[in-house]
């Protein structure tokens, strides 16, 4: 029997003004759950601009508990449009300890689970160890009325072994929420290399597991509020991928976009048998992978 999956992807800007960009939020959820989708993804931290461009304890203040205000707001689109909706919250643990969380939202409203972002950067304008506990709950997929969502979060897509994991413990589809862009002093040229190796090494983690693969940017110039840098151009670029990494849908790398994607969700069970990557692991050779580096 044909199994189809609808995923909506809401890549947008983002103000200073939380009240503003959660209404444009909604809006964009009701667009895409109204064109048909039944799990939308948004993009990284989507409720304010990426505050991780600087070092500042003042910005605690944004984080949240997990459940709290955010995931009240959320719960309630997710029932009301009867949808899967993966979101991204900066979540306050306890005093002092906070996290890059996914929360993933089932289409009664309640929470399906959450996964803590793995892999934290520190690199110029994007400072996010100072703000960011790694995550301590492992790669575990999410189970949901739709089927069972590998959510990882921006960095973490760089990284082949936790897509692997994702896959080895059932994860149906891949599904990372994103913030990235450029910096402006960048040539054309180192642009586009960093906008083809963040696509090609996703579609990657698409063909080595055979499952499909939802990346979902942010858009747009969000100055530096120090001034030390001339802010991050995010490159948006959201797509979705199939299981051989063929390209479904992407958006473009200016504007603010909404897409309504089908994925069937058939084609994992072909590919895998096509090609048999699971099948021919030489797992009995792959200790050594728990180094960091091997002398």
């Amino acid at each position: 029997m044909k199994r189809t999956i609808r995923v909506g992807i809401v890549q947008q800007s983002c103000t200073n003004d939380l009240k503003f960009n959660l209404e444009k939020l909604h809006r964009n959820i009701a667009s895409v759950a109204q064109a048909g989708a039944q799990l939308v993804v948004l993009q990284e931290l989507h409720n304010t601009p990426y505050f991780c461009q600087t070092e500042d304890t003042n910005l605690f203040d944004l984080a949240e508990p997990i459940p709290g205000p955010s995931t009240g707001f959320y719960s309630e689109i997710a029932a009301a449009y009867h949808i899967v909706l993966v979101t991204s919250l900066f979540e306050r643990r306890a005093a002092g300890l906070y996290h890059n969380t996914a929360v993933v939202f089932d289409a009664d409203g309640s929470i399906a689970g959450k996964y803590r972002k793995m892999h934290i950067p520190d690199d110029p304008a994007y400072y996010e160890k100072f703000y960011f506990t790694p995550g301590d709950i492992g790669f575990e997929p999410i189970q949901t009325s739709i089927g069972k969502l590998g959510v990882q979060v921006c960095w973490d897509q760089w990284y082949p072994e936790g897509a692997r994991l994702m896959a080895l413990k059932g994860a149906e589809l891949l599904i990372y929420p994103t913030a990235i862009g450029w910096e402006s002093t960048d040539t054309q040229e180192e642009k586009m290399r960093q906008l083809g190796a963040w696509v090609t090494v996703q579609r990657g983690h698409a063909v080595a597991n055979g499952l499909p693969v939802i990346a979902v940017n942010r858009v747009g110039l969000e100055p530096d509020p120090s001034g030390q840098t001339n802010g991050i151009q995010f490159w948006g670029n959201s797509f979705v991928a199939g299981p051989q990494g063929e390209l479904l849908a992407q958006a473009s790398n200016l504007k603010e976009e909404n897409l309504v994607v089908e994925i069937d969700m058939n084609r994992s069970e072909n590919v895998r048998r096509w090609w048999p990557f699971l099948r021919d692991r030489r797992i009995d050779e792959f200790g050594n992978l728990t180094k960091r580096f091997i002398d």
